[in-house]
């Protein structure tokens, strides 16, 4: 029987960044060794894809009436970035005071690599309840492109989906998460004139390019007009009750999980790093709108748009440019993620937190979207350091993930 932290460690040595500076060939090698690992299992796998390939395979149960299962993962990472604030290399994992540095550690590595062992495990045992679909793709901290094509294309679907890619409530508290925000990501540009002007000379007759702007983001946020606000879905009564004694405190919860919010990311404009008295006559904001579940990024996003432009004054040059993600919601009364919660007690001695997420992940929308109910989880903690240098995960996460990887898989078997 393979041994987790011994594949571990094999899968961090692969340097497979795909974002900063990519390297293509530890990519492939990662991608590789992910296939490998399900073949060697006795299951099925192949790589799809000449670029950041996706590895989809098949690991079938026992008997005819197996619940469809799949298991969802990423096996590229960030950049490292500066080098020598790393303690010990990124890419040779290293136990220091219970926890592994390495980068991938936590994320995503050695999040996913646990359910993907269990199931392997289970199936070269002949014990596996569950068909296991593997889909681990390579371009998550990229782009995610080619995984969301082929779940809009697979024809198959499933009865439930894993995607350990989160984290715990606490250092002794699991979690599930229930619903993640969607994003309208926008940068707005605006040109009121050819060139800057001499704000002595031009003051109080000239248009501002910032003073457009900021007219124009006024519109939309921070305050957030009644149509900005439509389609938020209510909070199931299990998980408000089970943000009472989260931290930091119910109301953060309640915000950003299922309330939208807009932000301004940057504004770039006229003396940046000077003083100089001018008027410019170019401004640029990047934006975003944290959509909440139950709306519509896309209609927001249109919404969005014309009032900004509804805003800017006659003769002004208005480019509004962007990206949309979808929010996505799942049932914690669902069957799935009634038998999840039982799983994780069982292996944890505690009912996992019922959580959302205030961030944007576009994999979980492209399951909601197909009406698979996603187990979304994992045993990560903020003290982990994910994307930064020294990125860690401890010890007792990752026995704590392999305990709950198996006990779920066990009770998924029970979907059908």
């Amino acid at each position: 029987m393979a041994t987790l932290l011994d594949d571990l460690n094999e899968l961090l040595r692969i340097p497979s960044v795909s974002a900063g500076r990519p390297n293509p060939e530890a990519i492939r090698q990662a991608a590789e060794w992910v296939r490998d690992r399900v073949l060697r299992a006795g299951g099925e796998a192949d790589l799809l894809g000449d670029h950041n390939p996706i590895v989809y395979g098949e690991l079938k149960a026992g008997r005819d009436d197996a619940p469809d299962v799949i298991v969802y993962g990423h096996y590229d990472v960030q950049d490292v970035g500066p080098a020598d604030e790393w303690e010990s290399d990124p890419f040779e994992p290293t136990v220091r005071d219970g926890r592994l540095y390495a980068r991938g550690s936590s994320d995503d590595k050695g999040n996913f690599l646990p359910v993907l062992h269990a199931a392997c495990e289970m199936h070269a045992a002949g014990e596996l309840p569950v068909n296991v679909r593997v889909l681990i793709e390579g371009e998550e901290e990229a782009s995610s492109r080619q995984v969301m094509e082929w779940i809009a294309n697979d024809e198959r679907g499933g009865d439930a989906a894993i995607v350990f890619d989160s984290g715990m409530a606490s250092e002794d508290l699991p979690a599930i998460t229930t619903a993640c925000r969607g994003g309208v990501m926008l940068t707005v540009t605006v040109r009121v004139a050819e060139r800057d002007l001499h704000s002595g000379l031009y003051g109080g007759v000239a248009p501002n390019a910032i003073h457009v702007l900021m007219r124009m983001i006024d519109t939309v946020g921070p305050d957030l007009p009644d149509e900005l606000r439509a389609g938020v879905a209510p909070v199931a009564d299990s998980e408000r009750a089970s943000w009472a004694d989260l931290p930091p405190d119910p109301e953060f919860h309640e915000k950003t999980g299922a309330h939208p919010d807009f932000e301004v990311n940057g504004i770039i404009s006229g003396a940046t790093d000077e003083l100089r008295t001018i008027i410019p006559a170019f401004a640029k904001a990047n934006i975003s709108l944290r959509t909440a579940p139950g709306q519509n990024s896309a209609e927001l996003a249109k919404v969005m748009e014309k009032l900004m432009r509804d805003a800017a004054p006659e003769g002004v040059d208005v480019e509004i440019t962007g990206h949309i993600a979808e929010p996505a919601i799942f049932d914690p009364e669902s069957p799935p993620l009634k038998l999840a919660r039982g799983a994780f007690e069982r292996a944890t001695g505690k009912p996992p937190a019922l959580m959302r997420s205030g961030g944007t992940i576009p994999i979980l929308a492209a399951f909601a979207d197909r009406g698979i109910q996603t187990i979304v989880s994992g045993f990560a903690l903020p003290e982990d350091q994910i994307h930064a240098p020294n990125e860690s995960y401890r010890l007792e996460s990752i026995e704590l993930n392999e305990k709950t990887s198996y006990e779920l898989l066990k009770a998924l078997g029970d979907l059908r």
